[in-house]
């Protein structure tokens, strides 16, 4: 009962600050918050927009497969986010865009403007929906399932809830709301951390001799390079993980063109970046906290890291004295899932309205949009629920990750070349690459026995611009 009433507290503090946040519902508000953003709000309510409930319950996991290699991987973004703020938002606001796929359009050409478009469409949708289904299974196994509520009318209120409080201000609102939701995040995750360490019973002090000492705090790793783990792999790949997944997605770069000016987006953006290494060693302390306190009480590991930390807070290692733990759990899933698909749901919205049907101003489009991106978000969920497939889910994230390789093929052909290419053949181009780049992945496996990781991404993007290159001509397709 108290998780119910925490749920629907967070969502009336959501919604009042909405109605604060925005005072004239317009497109500009919608799209692009009038460019009066403070960027100190937009740099920490985007660390909490990229921390989805997924990783809130996977990242402490972790620690079981990878240690805290993970940890390699986010000292790559650090680079990655300097990319973004020093060679991307430079053009992005020179041309004043306002969906980033636009570039596409005025350096490429229309056919490359609406690959891109698409390509972003399809890729956030499908991710986005994944990410909220698992959410929503926990919140069914943990407040709903007990009251009897189907699964589908668990979805269709999650939803409902984000419609809500972003129908009329979009990004406008998601600036004020992010920040809050962060906030809840890591105090949830902070007092989880502190029950944990009480558990074991650990000054912090202790704590932190205790997982500085621990077999699964190994970070680095130079000994392999065909492992996935091997430093260099990880690091390269964080940084392109992060211009491709941020500075080239227009779900994660719509706050960040909220700003004022260029120098106050290029300050958020280098203190967001910075913030990833340690929220994420915050999640992975937890993790080798989590391992401890099991053997310590004689518990088994689970073979699954994503069950490290429900099965501590369903009070399957120690008998729960109260439901505060509970609670946090679902707060901090609450706040890191919130954060992630409304603004997801936005930039979908926002994407359809300026990339696809090219109409900034019409809000009555805008608005049908936002609801029919909702709706369609429902039915995939749904189906995803119905479908019931682990594997099939852990197949659609794969696809979504090589679906992100052809943005960052055409992005890097328009900014570092001259050329133009052939508008008939850029589609064909960027749906052939990720099946091209799957194909290598599995020689690679089998004659060689090497593994890849998050490099597939580079291959990906690199096989795009190769494909682009070989359909190149020097006249601009729109002179033609």
């Amino acid at each position: 009962m108290w998780i119910i009433v925490t749920i629907l507290a967070y969502f009336f503090v959501l919604m009042g600050i909405s109605r604060l946040a925005v005072r004239r519902a317009d497109n500009q508000a919608f799209f692009r918050a009038g460019r009066r953003s403070p960027w100190y709000m937009v740099a920490f309510g985007m660390v909490g927009a990229s921390i989805s409930g997924v990783t809130f319950v996977s990242v402490p996991g972790m620690v079981l497969t990878s240690q805290m290699t993970y940890l390699q991987v986010c000292l790559g973004f650090i680079v990655g986010y300097l990319a973004i703020a020093f060679l991307l938002l430079p053009v992005y606001y020179k041309l004043n865009l306002t969906s980033i796929y636009t570039y596409l359009g005025q350096r490429l050409g229309a056919s490359s403007y609406q690959t891109g478009a698409w390509f972003f469409l399809v890729s956030k949708m499908v991710g986005a929906a994944v990410k909220f289904y698992v959410v929503c299974l926990i919140l069914q196994q943990f407040v709903f399932e007990a009251l009897g509520v189907p699964f589908f009318i668990n979805v269709l209120l999650m939803v409902s809830l984000i419609w809500f409080y972003t129908r009329k201000g979009g990004v406008r609102t998601l600036v004020f709301t992010d920040t809050f939701q962060t906030v809840c995040l890591f105090m949830a995750l902070l007092l989880i951390i502190f029950m944990v360490v009480q558990s074991l019973h650990f000054s912090m002090g202790d704590a932190v001799r205790a997982i500085a000492s621990d077999a699964h705090s190994h970070i680095f790793e130079f000994s392999d390079w065909r492992s996935p783990f091997f430093f260099w792999k990880e690091f390269l790949s964080g940084a392109f993980i992060v211009i491709v997944m941020t500075g080239l997605d227009q779900d994660m770069m719509q706050k960040n063109l909220t700003c004022r000016t260029l120098r106050e987006a290029q300050k958020d953006m280098c203190s967001y970046g910075v913030a990833f290494v340690p929220a994420n060693l915050l999640f992975l302390s937890l993790g080798v906290l989590l391992v401890q306190l099991f053997q310590q009480q004689g518990v088994e590991i689970p073979a699954q890291g994503d069950q490290l930390l429900p099965m501590f807070v369903k009070g399957e290692v120690i008998p729960l004295t109260s439901q505060l733990l509970p609670l946090l759990f679902v707060l901090g899933i609450v706040a890191a899932s919130f954060s992630s698909a409304d603004s997801a749901l936005t930039s979908l919205t926002t994407s359809y309205c300026v990339d696809i049907r090219q109409k900034h101003d019409d809000e009555k489009l805008r608005k049908r949009v936002h609801l029919a991106v909702c709706l369609l978000f429902v039915a995939f969920i749904v189906m995803f629920h119905t479908l019931n497939s682990k594997s099939l889910i852990d197949a659609i994230y794969t696809i979504v990750s090589y679906t992100y390789g052809p943005l960052l093929g055409l992005f890097a052909f328009g900014l570092f070349t001259k050329l133009y290419v052939s508008q008939r053949w850029v589609p064909v181009v960027c749906v052939a690459s990720p099946f091209i780049c799957y194909g290598i992945a599995c020689a690679a496996e089998q004659l060689l026995n090497y593994h890849f990781g998050y490099e597939l991404l580079m291959l990906n993007g690199l096989l795009t611009f190769v494909g682009l290159w070989l359909c190149r001509c020097s006249v601009p397709p729109y002179t033609r």
